[in-house]
């Protein structure tokens, strides 16, 4: 049996995944939504990496998929370096170098030219002010979007500001999967740099950048090939 550890991005609300776990469990496996604190500044990016080392070797016997979506790619790569895991998947994730923060990232990748270049090409305003639910929501069904102001948590500068604690890439397995509708992260620029910082090619896969609530199905049948 395989345990897929999901780990969500910033704010660390583990509902993120709420959609994905059923139907993981409906196939047979096991899932495990992992809870980031995100609001807590007591808590820093090394708390976040125990948190999620402690899941996956509480799922051990079991084969062990690890996920991390967003910033949860900063904290499950770190985990991955430090305790076995069969393979790891990227979902839309920010992908992280030694030493780099969090909030160093953003310029480090040229997230903001790409996301205004993606804007402008769609139609859309790239001045207009950040709108959550037309950047994160925008594809998304009326319960989820009920349900989203329940479970929004603000992320920590502590977390978010502490650099990435290891050295180099565990040496695992791993798959990048790029929403093909993602507004804050166009996929054609997350394709570039799985391919520049891993020297991966990224798998496309429908929804934007929360595609586990809004495109969950499409999402587990990618996250169960996975090998």
């Amino acid at each position: 049996m395989t345990t897929y550890v999901l780990v969500p991005g910033a704010g660390g609300a583990p509902w993120v995944w709420s959609r994905v776990v059923p139907l993981l469990e409906q196939a047979g496996e096991r899932a495990v939504a992992v809870d980031l604190p995100g609001d807590d500044e007591s808590v820093d990016l090394e708390g976040y990496v125990r948190l999620v080392q402690d899941a996956v070797l509480a799922a051990r016997p079991d084969r062990v998929v690890l996920v991390g979506q967003s910033f949860g790619g900063f904290s499950t790569v770190a985990a991955a370096c430090r305790v076995p895991v069969d393979a790891l998947v990227l979902l839309n994730a920010m992908i992280p170098a030694p030493g780099e923060s969090g909030t160093a990232w953003w310029k480090a990748v040229g997230q903001r030219e790409a996301r205004r270049e993606a804007e402008v090409a769609a139609g859309r305003d790239p001045d207009a002010g950040f709108d959550p639910f037309a950047v994160f929501l925008h594809d998304a069904p009326a319960d989820v979007v009920r349900e989203a102001a329940a479970h929004e948590r603000e992320q920590s500068d502590a977390a978010f500001s502490a650099p990435w604690p290891e050295s180099g890439w565990p040496d695992v397995p791993t798959t990048v999967l790029v929403a093909d509708d993602d507004r804050l992260f166009p996929p054609t620029w997350q394709a570039r740099v799985a391919r520049e910082r891993l020297d991966l090619e990224a798998r496309i896969v429908p929804g934007g950048h929360l595609n586990a609530l809004t495109r969950p199905r499409e999402l587990t049948e990618a996250l169960l090939t996975v090998r």
